[in-house]
């Protein structure tokens, strides 16, 4: 009975210990994926640049309260744009209402956005960034509607729509 109790035991120390490897991950991915772009600002230029929402989102990875973002319900054609940088990264023909709370879209234009692993909930998720200033977006999920089978779900502060 003694080396029964001792494997089990081991057993919840090793899954105790296998369960800290994506809060670890997160911490080495952070560095690992920081990269530069072409739009780039200190702290402070960027807190002035945005508002105090966007900064949340854009800079800090935030996430907007769902149903909240007046973009959800846009259906006007046009274009979306960083909200940091002005940069485009979605057409409205993309946009699709995916009852998530949140604009959904299921293709990004061509070299608008950047992704990366994303390890805050404790599971890998693919993040979704501007390609030209790095500013968090949101998230992409393999839930789509066809053609892309892709849903990116992107914060609705993070962007700005523009009329074509």
């Amino acid at each position: 009975m003694p080396l029964a109790n001792l494997n089990r035991r081991r057993f919840l120390a090793l899954l105790g210990a296998g369960a800290a490897v994506p809060a670890i991950a997160a911490c080495d991915g952070m560095a690992a994926q920081a990269k530069s772009y072409p739009v780039t600002y200190s702290e402070a230029q960027w807190r002035k640049r945005l508002t105090s929402k966007q900064f949340r989102i854009l800079r800090q990875a935030g996430t907007e309260r769902p149903y909240s973002s007046p973009l959800l319900k846009e259906k006007r054609k046009g274009t979306f744009v960083c909200a940091a940088d002005s940069h485009p990264l979605f057409s409205s023909a993309t946009k699709y209402d995916s009852r998530t709370g949140w604009p959904s879209f299921w293709k990004p234009l061509r070299g608008a956005i950047g992704k990366s692993t994303d390890y805050k909930l404790g599971y890998p998720r693919t993040e979704v960034h501007c390609a030209r200033c790095g500013g968090h977006l949101g998230h992409v999920f393999n839930d789509g509607p066809r053609p892309t089978g892709k849903r990116y779900c992107m914060n609705g502060d993070a962007m700005v729509f523009r009329l074509t």
